[in-house]
């Protein structure tokens, strides 16, 4: 058997048609296509504004610069996630302030965010990770209550939902991964979602050296400093071709996970992460909680399944223990169960249902 993927994009039938319409029209760069792709995805999400860019990372840079976010200023992030959420924050002149999340959900703990608020404090960068959405009502209300703003990671949750409305339109800010390991890809990109028109204005001008449209001056006009964040038609037309098939992209790895859990909801030695009740998670990755972790993973790796960890906990990782440079809460038990436990299994849209009786059996043999 061959060796079976953690994850493999999935090319749709007309995509090389569509790139290959962008190289013959000689126009490669950000256009037509690239607005075509912001269209599809403000469509689907139901949100006034979505823009386009060349990663999640820079999306989340320059949404905390449209905020006015910088030096003396604070910003909470969770743990448990990759390190660019909390990274982008000390790129702004920021200090990240690192909090636990829950062990069940790996989502952050809204009551120790709470606890590491100071006047400082300007904004929250939650993680709705994995593809599980956050609870948005408990988020409003922190929101409320603090007066920050909120800033949402949401580069795993393209397709999520919770209660009647789509990841994305329901934060200030939303920024979404378009990297090969999520499900709709444009090779390398992300995307930055808004209901507010004076951000989504300060990010498209941002990601563009800073060009606005003024209305009493004529011609290209750089109202503002900035930098090239934009998204090629290239790539671009990858997103188009997947965008229009979205849905049953979706549909087939929701019923994959589904699948999975109840493969595995009852076997000894395995638990399964809690989703946020009124959402629906859209499994970008499907993780399980396992002892003895790192084992497992080598072993199935060992016998031809590709495995991997969740993600990592910040605060052990050199980078962030910088006290000049980052903030640890003391408390991060919830991280570092998730840490040392989550183990991701593959998924992808070309599986089987024999692969994945495969990779149980073997997950089950080696507990």
């Amino acid at each position: 058997m061959e060796k079976i993927p953690l994850i493999k994009p999935f090319i749709p039938k007309d995509a090389l048609g569509r790139i290959g319409e962008v190289l013959k029209s000689g126009y490669l760069t950000e256009g037509e296509v690239t607005k075509e792709f912001e269209s599809l995805c403000k469509q689907y999400i139901g949100v006034s504004h979505a823009i386009a860019v060349s990663n999640c990372t820079v999306g989340l840079e320059a949404s905390l610069r449209a905020l006015g976010i910088g030096p003396g200023d604070e910003v909470i992030v969770p743990d448990y996630t990759y390190p660019a959420t909390a990274s982008v924050v000390h790129l702004v002149g920021a200090m990240p302030v690192l909090v636990d999340v829950d062990p069940s959900s790996m989502l952050i703990n809204l009551d120790k965010a709470s606890e590491a608020v100071t006047p400082r404090t300007k904004a929250i960068i939650p993680v709705s990770l994995f593809g599980n959405p956050l609870d948005y009502d408990a988020l409003n209300a922190f929101k409320q209550e603090h007066s920050v703003w909120i800033i949402e990671d949401a580069a795993c949750s393209l397709g999520a939902k919770y209660k009647d409305s789509m990841v994305g339109s329901l934060a200030d800010v939303s920024v979404f991964s378009m990297h090969p390991r999520k499900f709709i890809t444009t090779g390398e990109g992300g995307l930055v979602t808004t209901n507010n028109p004076q951000i989504a204005s300060y990010i498209e001008a941002y990601k563009r050296f800073g060009i606005q449209n003024i209305a009493d001056r004529e011609g290209v006009v750089f109202g503002m400093m900035g930098t090239n964040y934009k998204m090629s038609n290239i790539q671009a037309a990858l997103g188009v071709s997947q965008m229009k098939m979205i849905d049953e992209l979706l549909t087939r790895r929701i019923s994959f996970a589904s699948r999975y859990t109840q493969l595995l909801r009852d076997v000894k030695g395995i638990e399964i992460p809690s989703s946020i009740n009124g959402g629906r998670h859209s499994f970008q990755t499907f993780c399980v909680f396992v002892e003895d972790r790192d084992q497992i993973m080598c072993a199935m790796n060992e016998q031809g399944i590709e495995t991997q960890i969740g993600t990592y906990s910040l605060h052990l990782q050199p980078a962030f223990q910088n006290k000049t440079q980052c903030r640890i809460s003391a408390d991060m038990t919830g991280s570092l169960a998730s840490y040392n436990r989550a183990l991701a299994l593959p998924l992808f849209h070309e599986m089987t249902q024999e692969l994945q009786d495969h990779i149980v059996a073997v997950l089950k043999a080696l507990l």
